[in-house]
């Protein structure tokens, strides 16, 4: 009589690798990395050059020394938010700064929205921490412009009101922030 050779059983143990291999891929963390939160124009068919009059662009600049340049001047980063408000909200229609179109917005009815728009450009060396910052200063500013807004004629901060009233909010304050290629060396040096 021939003898059993003993065998181990491997499909069970396939079983087990699969599901382990399952549980420890659904319950670990994959680290994504977060982006700069900005709408994108849809893209066109052919390039449109949009001629915008120059009292209404912002210049901001970041130069390689992390220096910010506000309209041809130097300012601290403590200041940039209110710099930026300033220029967009222009509440004594000073012809330096931008201009107003008057707008009819739905669940607001006639708004003078502002043509103004922030334009970033920085040097290639600038720090990615000043780039950060910069952004979140000029957003800052459309937010604190958005809430003053919204509390004037809603009663409430921008965010705790309802879809189409941010809506409307967002046609009154747009966020215009435009943002140029970086250059080398050579903005406010």
């Amino acid at each position: 009589m021939a003898r059993k050779i003993p065998a181990i059983n491997t499909a069970q143990m396939a079983d087990i690798s699969f599901l382990l291999l399952t549980f420890f891929m659904m319950t670990s963390a994959i680290n994504t990395e977060q982006g700069i939160p900005r709408r994108l124009p849809p893209p066109s068919e052919e390039q449109t050059k949009v001629d915008i009059n120059r009292r209404n662009v912002f210049n901001v600049m970041v130069n390689f020394n992390d220096e910010i340049l506000a309209n041809g001047e130097i300012i601290p980063l403590s200041q940039l938010t209110n710099r930026a408000k300033e220029f967009l909200e222009n509440p004594y229609n000073n012809p330096h700064l931008p201009e107003k179109e008057i707008r009819l917005i739905e669940n607001m009815g006639e708004f003078p929205v502002s043509k103004g728009v922030l334009s970033l450009t920085n040097d290639q060396s600038t720090s990615y921490n000043m780039y950060v910052q910069v952004q979140n200063e000029l957003q800052r500013a459309v937010n604190e412009l958005r809430d003053r807004v919204s509390l004037q004629h809603f009663g409430k901060v921008y965010d705790k009101l309802d879809t189409a009233l941010q809506r409307a909010i967002q046609r009154a304050v747009p966020m215009n922030i435009s943002e140029a290629p970086p250059t080398t060396h050579g903005i406010a040096e």
